[in-house]
């Protein structure tokens, strides 16, 4: 099952949902609403040990694209 991410326009909860198919309605688990967008995921992966993201930074603790340089 895919793992989506959703933003609650209402409350403005973030939340993940893993969901068997489209044709799931998913709702906010904050305040129930039923009208939820669905966010654009970013793909990341793992090679030597070290983190890489597709969003620049590598890892939220610092504002470098290297975590070689980072220390976290």
């Amino acid at each position: 099952m895919p793992l989506y991410e959703y933003h609650c326009p209402k409350c403005g909860c973030d939340f993940e949902e893993l969901v068997s198919s489209s044709a799931v309605k998913v709702a906010c688990p904050e305040c129930g609403a039923k009208k939820v967008n669905k966010l654009m995921s970013l793909f990341a992966h793992q090679s030597g040990g070290k983190f890489s993201g597709t969003s620049g930074s590598s890892c939220s603790g610092c504002t470098s694209s290297n975590c070689s340089t980072c220390g976290h």
